[in-house]
């Protein structure tokens, strides 16, 4: 595909996700097991991020996840605009906490940073690439509209556009 300015290209879904590789958030050594995310409270445990209870005797640990939201540096934004959204903004909204919450009952380190309007419409943040692909599909699932991907493997970071 041809590039874009900016250094992102579109991608077609199927090559959404291939190449997601480094990512500076990520632990290079594993940490001390168990260790217990001191804000958000998930447990690392057989080298992953999951919610439950922390042993007594955890070590401290802040998750990727508190550490993007903390440094405010998504993984994922998902900008949100069109006269539908405008118009059924409180419904749309909705969706987007839903398939967070859900993400999140499994997955600890996929949570939304930020959600913020501007001019064009509503940007939200994510602190995880994937839960930004599963918003834009929920509501391009559940509203149709048009949806386009672009992501940034210099900045690992993906941009999904839903408009409506």
């Amino acid at each position: 595909m041809k590039r874009e300015r900016g250094g992102f290209r579109g991608v077609r879904r199927e090559q959404l996700l291939q190449g997601l590789g480094h990512d500076a958030y990520k632990a290079e050594e594993k940490l001390p097991e168990p260790s217990v995310c001191p804000e958000c409270g998930a447990v690392y445990h057989r080298g992953r991020w999951a919610w439950g209870a922390a042993p007594g005797k955890a070590h401290a640990a802040l998750c990727p996840a508190c550490r993007r939201i903390r440094e405010r540096l998504p993984a994922g934004l998902v900008r949100l605009k069109g006269e539908f959204f405008d118009a059924h903004r409180d419904e749309v909204l909705k969706r987007v906490r839903r398939v967070e919450a859900a993400e999140k009952r499994e997955h600890p380190m996929q949570r939304i940073i930020a959600v913020e309007a501007d001019r064009e419409g509503l940007m939200v943040s994510t602190t995880d690439a994937h839960l930004a692909r599963r918003i834009g599909d929920a509501l391009h699932g559940a509203f149709k509209g048009t949806l386009q991907y672009r992501y940034n493997k210099e900045e690992t970071l993906l941009r999904v556009s839903w408009r409506r």
